[in-house]
């Protein structure tokens, strides 16, 4: 019967913390606006992702997406800081209340989006694990790994990953495990390991850091599926509403042609239905999401559509080089995709 008592106890605190964490997880919006600013995850140092710039500025595409939120709810872009985490921090930042949003490389699975708490807010990168091999180790191919010694960032998917494709081909390897990627690239780059294994687009960005970055390649394989975006903690509508129709903003603009450059003219002047709606010059679709109504017009203006984002960040007049590939809007072979604002 103790036992009993002391289960029900458990039990009944448990779930009155549940019901304390979602009345304080619907409170983002106001809590956002009352601090000031949002308070954004962003990875410990991914170029082209997130990264500090010579000034100090975390710059990236998923920093970005941050920017964006911040210039949907307070119209200023600026509006933002930045907490610099590690893959296993990550997560416990978010839960505990420590950022409002966690854009970070983070990839979509279902145990993350049903079983810790949280809830991802769309995509803003679609990628997948893949292997970045010195040439002098004279493979071309991820099956020619057998026996190979591999630096993986510790609490990743990649982990999970790279087990089932060398079981499933009948291949051994030895991994070994770091805290963060810069110290998986170093310990490749001195010979540790044979093998930095990551999402090909952090693959990119470390082999941009490298002392000799054309003496690596990244293999063809790509062995998962990892689609990277926005999280935000479960229970407030509102708040995951305001992230994800962010996220969609920039990709409508993009295939409306609506630029940094072009916004404010269209806002004032478009004669299309599907722009004036998403620009604000018809309808009330801010107020639906509890935000201004040139909250779109600000976005694209202060940080861009997503291909110019992309572009500024990864794109070809970048040191990463990465082709839109699977990132470019559905019309143009790609797989990106936003619902429309109507």
């Amino acid at each position: 019967m103790k036992m009993l008592k002391t289960t029900l106890a458990v039990l009944t605190a448990a779930a009155a913390l549940g019901a304390v964490s979602n009345a304080q997880a619907g409170a983002t919006l106001d809590a956002v606006k009352k601090k000031g600013f949002v308070q954004c995850g962003v990875s410990d140092g991914l170029p082209g992702f997130s990264v500090p710039d010579k000034e100090g500025k975390i710059v990236g595409i998923d920093a970005d997406v941050c920017r964006a939120v911040a210039a949907a709810v307070f119209g200023d872009a600026t509006k933002v800081k930045f907490s610099q985490l590690n893959a296993k921090e990550r997560f416990t930042a978010l839960q505990s209340g420590e950022v409002d949003v966690l854009s970070r490389n983070t990839t979509w699975t279902s145990s993350r989006d049903a079983g810790m708490g949280l809830v991802f807010a769309g995509v803003t990168y679609y990628d997948g694990v893949g292997f970045l091999v010195n040439k002098k180790l004279g493979v071309s191919s991820a099956k020619e790994l057998d026996g190979a010694t591999i630096c993986i960032q510790a609490g990743t998917t990649t982990e999970l990953n790279v087990s089932d494709f060398f079981r499933a081909n009948g291949l051994k390897y030895t991994p070994i495990t770091f805290d963060t990627s810069d110290e998986s690239a170093k310990s490749l780059e001195s010979g540790r390991c044979d093998v930095l294994t990551s999402d090909k687009s952090q693959l990119f960005a470390q082999r941009s850091k490298l002392a000799a970055p054309t003496d690596y390649v990244v293999l063809p394989e790509t062995i998962s599926k990892e689609p990277l975006g926005p999280v935000v903690r479960k229970g407030d509508e509102d708040w995951f509403s305001i992230v994800k129709w962010t996220l969609f903003a920039m990709l409508n603009a993009e295939e409306a042609g609506i630029t940094s450059k072009n916004v404010e003219a269209e806002a004032k002047s478009t004669k299309n239905p599907d722009v004036a709606r998403l620009l604000g010059a018809d309808g009330e679709y801010g107020k639906d999401l509890k935000l201004p109504k040139d909250w779109v017009v600000q976005i694209v203006k202060q940080v861009g559509n997503y291909g110019e984002v992309f572009e500024k960040n990864l794109g070809q007049n970048t040191d990463l080089k990465i082709d839109r590939g699977m990132n470019a809007l559905w019309n143009n072979g790609g797989i990106q995709y936003a619902p429309p604002v109507r």
